[in-house]
């Protein structure tokens, strides 16, 4: 494909960006201490090395008041300017533009060493996700954070900076001001839509002050806040007639949604079941309004999607940010016509988002490099060509096979189905989840490249070992589902879960699930037999359904659920089931759950390793290496970077 307009340059006030694909700033918990440190410095300078044209660096916390984690950079101090000068250097000998966030929360705050913090907002007015009560600003603290906005951004440039970001997008402290239910005051910053945009003004010119003409100063704002009381389309595209007024403003970055909601946050990082570029409409309503640079995100995953909206003239830079974490080679590959190649994002938003929701620094469930570029940098090449086998065909196998071979092994996967990708088959095959099976493409592509032979319908044990005679075995032969201690009475219809997915079996019209797991199977089954018609009762053994999946998937599911009514019942373990019912006991409390007049249950107990190939070679004189669900059952994530350590030992 041509790319008639990715890879031309974009000029911002005399700064030029050589492409127009950049990283969104994202929080990658790779701070050290308040200040960005060498891993930051690492994980930055990948991305910049292959080729991406602008990085905007993760939220910086321009007051000391907004700091809640030594985790989060804090520019309140000058401590944070030889960390950003580093990263400032080494994105900058790689041809790429830095620019860095200062955002300040506002009323969206968390708690600080085990404390919660004392919020602050316009008016007292609390949030619905984290359920903060703040105090409203004095006038006079009001020109504090103005003035402290100004600081930090002199820091930053002071650093190196090219320019600087702030953030009224997703219900943060410059949307509260825009926003007529959250800002109240009936001062200089409020009662009315001139007065409530003040605050944007005086922190533009303060910074412009501050970093001086030649710097580049941009603004992030959510398009519609998603939120019944959130900013509305109408209401953002007249703040954004007013900042087109800002002669010192240059560009606009587009997102959507806001932190203060539980639906509306799923905007943050938009998982796989939302449309691809499904922000650049509402960014091309904001290029009409305003005159100057626009930027986008959200879902832009793959290069040609960002080339169409380019094309259509929706903005003028890309944000592609997950796609980079996935792929940090991504903009290169692209450039080079090596299309196939680019380990595509799928959106899953486990250890990218979900890192960060669990406090642990960024990476990728396909690729464990990203966030541990220091910790374990490149493949190193084996000394040695050795001959490895790979039994088992689902992620942690194949991305076994194809990290071995990149490192020059001679590997053999054996499959014993017809097919590559194990667990993987049965998850894309749910509502919304189709784009889990890219994984597999992905895979299946780093092992063609890798030169790893596939051998489909073969299944491994003693006697194809003794023929083959490799230098090490890696193991990767995966789960079965659990055979739950429940009593079943005979005559009860009850069938698996994996059944289910696989169409071989008839679920009736009125439907239990007994989730054990409280992870995507239970809530994307009872999803799709839902929208097939059956009545849908979710027991889940946990306090909420998809209590183990990243939140923003957690709480799209919970909607999608509810406007499907399907009746989730929590702390629900199961027992036994007889007939048309199914009994429960409440995990809290011991008292009996009862679900009658049901056709099917369907169970989601978990799954149970398989272990027999191990018991077959345990004594013999062969090195053996376990990854993924073998070992014990959980994700693609542990399957993925188990794979990878095996071959980076063997």
């Amino acid at each position: 494909m041509a790319f008639a307009h990715l890879f031309t340059p974009h000029a911002i006030r005399g700064v030029e960006i050589k492409n127009r694909i950049f990283s969104t700033a994202h929080q990658t918990l790779l701070a050290r201490d308040g200040r960005p440190s060498d891993e930051m410095a690492a994980y930055h300078e990948a991305r910049a090395a292959a080729g991406v044209g602008l990085i905007v660096m993760e939220a910086a916390r321009p007051h000391g008041d907004a700091v809640t984690t030594p985790l989060y950079i804090d520019a309140s101090r000058d401590e944070c300017i030889p960390g950003y000068r580093k990263i400032a250097d080494a994105v900058h000998k790689h041809g790429c533009k830095l620019f860095g966030q200062v955002t300040h929360g506002g009323r969206i705050a968390h708690g600080y060493g085990g404390l919660l913090s004392v919020p602050h907002a316009p008016s007292t007015v609390p949030d619905h996700r984290f359920h903060t009560m703040p105090r409203a600003m004095p006038t006079d603290y009001v020109w504090e954070i103005i003035d402290a906005h100004a600081n930090a951004a002199r820091r930053l440039v002071e650093a190196g900076l090219d320019g600087i970001e702030m953030t009224a997008s997703h219900g943060l402290l410059l949307a509260q001001f825009l926003s007529p239910d959250v800002n109240r005051r009936d001062d200089e910053f409020g009662g009315s839509e001139e007065k409530r945009f003040r605050f944007i003004r005086e922190i533009v010119a303060a910074v412009r002050k501050a970093i001086g003409p030649d710097r580049v100063i941009g603004i992030r704002i959510s398009a519609n806040e998603d939120d019944p009381t959130g900013l509305d389309t109408q209401t953002v595209l007249d703040a954004c007639r007013r900042m087109n007024d800002l002669a010192d403003l240059d560009y606009l970055n587009v997102t959507m949604g806001s932190m203060a909601g539980l639906g509306s946050s799923v905007h943050v990082a938009p998982p796989m079941s939302f449309d691809h570029a499904y922000t650049a409409p509402h960014a091309a309503s904001i290029k009409e309004v305003f005159s100057r640079s626009v930027f986008v995100a959200g879902r832009i995953n793959q290069p040609q999607l960002a080339e169409q909206i380019l094309e259509k003239g929706q903005a003028d830079m890309c944000g592609m940010t997950r796609a980079m974490i996935s792929d940090p080679e991504m903009p290169n590959k692209a450039h080079g016509g090596k299309l196939d190649d680019i380990r595509a994002c799928i959106g899953c938003n486990q250890a990218c988002i979900g890192h960060y929701h669990q406090g642990v620094p960024i990476s990728c469930i396909q690729n464990p490099l990203s966030g541990r570029e220091l910790s374990l940098g490149p493949h190193a090449r084996a000394r040695t060509a050795r001959a490895i086998l790979v039994a088992g065909g689902g992620p942690g196998g194949m991305k076994a096979a194809a990290a071995a071979a990149e490192r020059g092994h001679r590997v053999v996967l054996c499959e014993k189905s017809g097919q590559l990708g194990g667990q993987v088959l049965l998850a894309q095959t749910l509502p919304g989840r189709a784009e889990f099976g890219v994984l597999v493409d992905n895979l299946k592509r780093e092992m063609e490249l890798a030169g790893v032979e596939v051998r489909l319908n073969s299944a491994v044990d003693a006697d194809l070992i003794e023929r083959e005679k490799p230098d090490a075995v890696i193991i990767a032969t995966g789960a079965i589902p659990f055979s739950t201690d429940a009593e079943i009475a005979d005559g009860t219809h009850v069938v698996e879960a994996w059944r289910i997915l696989q169409g071989e079996a008839n679920p009736g019209s009125s439907v239990v699930i007994a989730d054990w797991r409280c992870d995507w199977i239970g809530v994307g089954l009872a999803e799709k037999l839902a929208r097939d018609g059956c009545h849908v009762r979710l027991a889940v053994g946990g306090t909420h359904a998809g209590q183990n999946l990243q939140i923003y998937l957690r709480d799209d599911w919970a909607g999608k659920l509810h406007r499907l009514g399907v009746e989730v019942i929590p702390y629900a373990r199961l027992f036994g089931a007889d007939g048309d019912t199914a009994y429960f006991h409440h995990m809290a409390s011991g008292e009996p759950i009862i679900c009658e007049a049901m056709d099917t249950l369907v169970l989601a107990q978990g799954h149970q390793p398989v272990t027999e190939l191990e018991a077959e070679l345990r004594g013999r004189d062969l090195e053996i290496h376990m990854v993924g669900d073998c070992l014990s059952p959980r994700t693609a994530e542990e399957a993925i970077h188990e794979g990878l350590m095996a071959a980076r030992t063997v």
